[in-house]
């Protein structure tokens, strides 16, 4: 028993160069600390036996056995943890893989799409009005499918109501020009059905934008919509069109435009710029509880028909100079509002309401009256 301990340390220390050999090689680290274990106990219980050769001799021996336990405790706990970083790596790798797929699959879907949006752009300049209607649905598709298309879309979709178009006529009303109208027709139906509902209120409802400048439009019904800006400069309105309860959350602009039939822009809400410029309208009009919250323009307007403002809310002065209104004009706002009125006429003969304090002075024979505010 006195030599022992010598045996023990002898063995600790080959248990250390096999433990280096081993990690060097990455192999398996058992046999170092089996070695070790046994190496400790010998050392520990020999150690003990040779301080205190009194002492009982299970006692060391315990203590030995606790000491080559140690060991093979440390190498189990060694053990667990790299199974846990082995788990762990091998999680991140498959978290990899499967980023990487995703965005494979992205990028298919994402070129997929792309050759779908250019195809049916493609076959809007197709002679055949079927065919330009199917191209419409299927770029509506591919923006309801991807969100991110559908800025895109409204777009070319606006851009076709852009083009040249001219009116049926009424000898052969099966014309082309009648088909085609169908086809624009088609594509009024789709921007409508893009925008987002009035009634949207979570937080990143998109605002899309219209440009429909120099645009024919019949039958147009965008009501109940949210808009980011629309542009209607110069456009053609013909028949009934309809914007009532539409929240422009950008700039509107019917600068120079023209309506033919009924217009109907109740309950709007314009948020930023409201210019009417020049717009010129030769049916009922009705503007009923719009609120204009930003700067507006209706300088230079002709309105051959009845025109109402009745109850309609303006945070900024009205802009009324060179209007003129030959049709009737109602004008009781839902609160008092400051207006630039020079070389605004109406008609007196038809039935105008005015702002308290307003007043009319005849010109051109009694026919029209000057208003002053």
């Amino acid at each position: 028993m006195g030599y022992l301990w010598i045996a023990g340390a002898v063995v600790v220390v080959v248990a250390v160069v096999l433990l280096v050999v081993q990690h060097l090689r990455k192999g398996s680290l058992l046999m170092p600390t089996l070695a070790g274990a046994i190496g400790a106990f010998m050392l520990v219980a020999g150690w003990l036996v040779l301080v205190d050769p009194t002492a009982p001799k299970n006692e060391a021996v315990k203590t030995g056995g606790l000491a080559g336990g140690a060991l093979v405790a440390l190498y189990a706990l060694w053990l667990n943890d790299r199974r846990r970083r082995t788990d762990e790596e091998r999680q991140r790798i498959e978290v990899a893989r499967q980023q990487l797929e995703d965005a494979r699959a992205d990028h298919d879907r994402s070129r997929v799409a792309d050759e779908r949006f250019a195809r049916s752009v493609e076959l809007l300049g197709h002679d055949a009005e079927q065919v330009r209607v199917g191209a419409m649905h299927a770029l509506a598709g591919l923006a309801r499918s991807r969100g991110e298309y559908t800025q895109t879309v409204l777009d070319v979709l606006c851009a076709y109501l852009r083009r040249p178009f001219a009116e049926k006529d009424s000898i052969n009303p099966k014309s082309k020009d009648e088909r085609e109208l169908e086809v624009r027709l088609t594509a009024q139906r789709l921007i409508a059905d893009l925008l987002p509902h009035d009634d949207a209120k979570a937080a990143g409802t998109p605002h899309y934008d219209l440009d429909l400048t120099r645009a024919y439009l019949e039958y147009f019904d965008i009501s109940h919509r949210q808009v980011g800006s629309l542009t209607l400069r110069a456009a053609h309105l013909k028949q009934s069109n309809s914007f009532h309860h539409t929240v422009v959350h950008g700039g509107a602009w019917f600068t120079d435009a023209t309506s033919d039939g009924r217009l109907y822009l109740h309950h709007m809400v314009f948020h930023g710029k409201a210019w009417f410029s020049r717009f010129t309208c030769h049916d009922n009009i009705d503007y009923t509880a719009t609120r204009f919250l930003g700067p507006n323009k209706f300088a230079g307007v002709e309105f051959t028909a009845p025109v109402s403002f009745e109850g309609c809310e303006f945070a900024e002065p009205i802009d009324f100079e060179n209007a003129r209104f030959s049709g009737g004009l109602k004008l009781d706002l839902a609160k008092h509002a400051v207006a630039r009125t020079h070389a605004m006429y109406v008609s007196l003969e038809h039935e105008n309401v005015l702002p308290d304090g307003w007043v009319v002075e005849r010109r051109e024979g009694g026919v029209v009256g000057l208003v002053r505010s």
